[in-house]
């Protein structure tokens, strides 16, 4: 199973998804902080990238369904980096200073575009492999 770059690449990256589920995503001055589940639909978004990539995970003799999965959970992942990016640029006028874990999506996408790369370039592999056995056996 961890034979595959891709395979580190998705675990890499549910380690930082899972990070979120515990850090904080801004503070104030004061010490307050606002954590990513404490907001309900960063909570759905982190549960469902999370989903994705444990599928992904264990689906690695599928690679067609873990190459979807994974595309699944980059435009996932985007779109909570875009509603950050949002949320980034609402409280700029405020006394809320975001943590460094606001970058862990934008990671996550770029992680999984080289998860998705590593297991397209498996597939075409495989692809070939069975062309050069299935032209051998016709010319037998």
């Amino acid at each position: 199973m961890w034979q595959r770059i891709q395979t580190l690449y998705i675990g890499i990256e549910t380690a930082l998804i899972a990070a979120l589920f515990f850090g904080p995503k801004a503070v104030t001055a004061a010490g307050d902080e606002i954590s990513y589940i404490s907001y309900i639909p960063y909570l759905i978004l982190l549960i469902i990238i999370t989903i994705f990539n444990v599928l992904a995970l264990m689906a690695y003799k599928q690679r067609v369904f873990q190459m979807r999965t994974m595309a699944m959970a980059a435009i996932v992942t985007l779109a909570l980096q875009v509603w950050l990016a949002v949320d980034y640029i609402a409280l700029m006028d405020t006394e809320y200073v975001f943590r460094f874990t606001a970058i862990f999506p934008l990671v996550a996408i770029i992680l999984d575009v080289l998860a998705i790369r590593g297991i397209m370039s498996d597939i075409m592999v495989a692809e070939s492999v069975n062309r050069l056995r299935s032209s051998r056996k016709h010319r037998k």
